[in-house]
């Protein structure tokens, strides 16, 4: 197994630290506003990384932390007039709402940056004793050029970012290019007592102290946005290898962005889509999907047609195993698939072991319900074949989210979001659909046209039968 490390800006054999078991650490959010569509890529991507690796044996220990102190967080309490505590309770609830509608696992821990500031404070006293920090006026800062390694993560040389560094006249830091790791208590500011007056930590120092609680000093993979490279991770690299002298986390992945109109999707941008908003009008099954659809580390870019068509790829996949559903419960003979499947199989592991490589699992997915499709429709597919697909599919379930669940399940939640997206229901449409009939037998043919083009137009397919029935489906 292979994934691409960002330390080593190459492709490494994965070998975990202890056999058998890995250790794993993933950024969460900064609790002051709503998730969007950026965060449910970072967040599902290392989900998806602890199932495989799960899958493949692995007892897998994952934190995902959540800041819940930070200069944006109080920025948005003051402008709400609330603690920032109420804000983040509030913040905390919905982020984890929207985790579990994304279908995504709980983490084994999900330590709160508040709730370890004793273990914040053990390590800046550390990085003082080590020489490696030093206190000015009740604030604590890590001095930057004691550390070696500075910039190996990112590749940032440190001479071009001290060229690049902005010099306050009034900064008490001994070189601009330091970072506080502790900061004095101001007015109207959440404060904790430390050796060095109130005050509260400093972003990064925040992580390093949450995955070091959970997962040692020393640990298998740390997971993040591609835009948290630099500072934060290579912040976290200084402060932990300043503090106990080891490699901080072995292998570091990131993932690449979501993209609107070529430009990051984010807060500070204003640009972005709440996960609860997306998921309002798409299948969670069609929203990982899109997520996936792209190689983790490549950059996606989110339209709306992109997500529609996720959405309608979805259903044509599990329209494939309504008919596999089906044709199980015939008992019919006919090819057996068990080696192509097998093969399946064999090339999903190879994608995955290949730095999880999600799109080429979706491909080869689609692939396999042509090839499906046809031996059905030709009526050569055995009971035994649909029935080795449809288990098949569980184990990619198991690892992506999707394409193991019940046909009924799926195209139930997928027509119940359409219509309710259409603010519409299955009344109103037999509604028109009795409206349309009662007009053709009036031979007013121009209304029964209408009828049925304005519920085209709004992706609601009837289909006429010759009792004069009609049926309908959601595109």
């Amino acid at each position: 197994m292979k994934l691409y490390n960002t330390l080593n800006r190459q492709k490494e054999e994965f070998k975990s630290i202890k056999e058998g078991e890995v250790y794993f650490y993933s950024c969460g959010p900064t609790v002051y506003d709503y998730c969007h569509l950026g965060h449910a890529r970072s967040f599902s991507t290392f989900d998806m990384m602890v199932r495989y690796l799960r899958y493949k044996g692995y007892k897998v220990t994952y934190v995902r932390n959540i800041t819940d102190i930070d200069d944006k967080i109080i920025e948005r309490a003051n402008e709400q007039g609330i603690t920032c505590d109420e804000l983040t309770a509030d913040f905390i609830k919905a982020y984890q709402d929207d985790m579990l509608d994304l279908g995504l696992l709980n983490p084994d821990h999900q330590p709160q940056a508040t709730k370890t500031i004793p273990e914040i404070i053990g390590m800046i006293e550390k990085l003082i004793e080590n020489g490696m920090a030093y206190e000015a006026g009740g604030d604590v800062f890590y001095s930057v050029r004691k550390f070696e390694g500075y910039g190996k993560l990112s590749g940032k040389d440190i001479e071009d970012l001290e060229s690049g560094a902005r010099v306050d006249v009034m900064d008490v830091k001994q070189d601009p290019l330091d970072f506080a790791l502790w900061k004095s208590a101001k007015p109207g500011e959440p404060s904790w007592e430390s050796p060095w007056g109130k005050g509260r930590p400093g972003w990064h120092i925040e992580c390093s102290a949450m995955s070091s609680k959970y997962l040692g000093e020393n640990f298998d993979i740390h997971g993040g946005g591609r835009d948290l490279i630099f500072p934060h991770h290579e912040n976290e690299i200084a402060q932990s290898e300043g503090c106990n002298h080891k490699p901080f986390a072995n292998y570091w992945v990131h993932n690449g962005f979501v993209n609107i109109d070529s430009e990051k999707m984010s807060k500070s941008l204003n640009n972005f889509l709440k996960i609860r908003d997306i998921l309002k009008v798409y299948p969670t099954e069609a929203v990982r999907l899109f997520l996936f659809s792209a190689h983790y580390r490549s950059g996606i870019d989110y339209t709306q047609e992109n997500l529609q068509n996720s959405s309608l790829g979805m259903e044509r996949y599990y329209q494939t195993i309504e008919r596999l559903e089906s044709l199980v419960q015939k008992s019919q003979d006919g090819d057996d698939l068990s080696e192509q499947v097998q093969t399946w199989k064999n090339n999903f592991e190879a994608f995955m072991d290949d730095d999880f490589n999600t799109s080429k699992v979706i491909g080869q997915m689609f692939e396999a319900v042509k090839v499906l499709n046809k031996l059905m429709d030709e009526n050569k597919l055995s009971s035994h074949s649909a029935q080795k697909f449809i288990d098949f599919a569980k184990s990619v379930h198991i690892v992506l989210g999707f394409f193991g669940s019940s046909s009924q399940e799926y195209l139930s939640e997928f027509k119940s979001k359409k219509l309710n997206h259409l603010n519409m229901n299955e009344d109103d449409i037999q509604k028109l659909i009795e409206e349309r009939l009662e007009a053709r037998a009036n031979k007013d043919f121009a209304k029964s046209d209408q009828i049925r083009d304005d519920l085209a137009a709004k992706g609601i397919i009837l289909k006429d039968h010759p009792d004069k029935t009609t049926t309908w489906t959601v595109g």
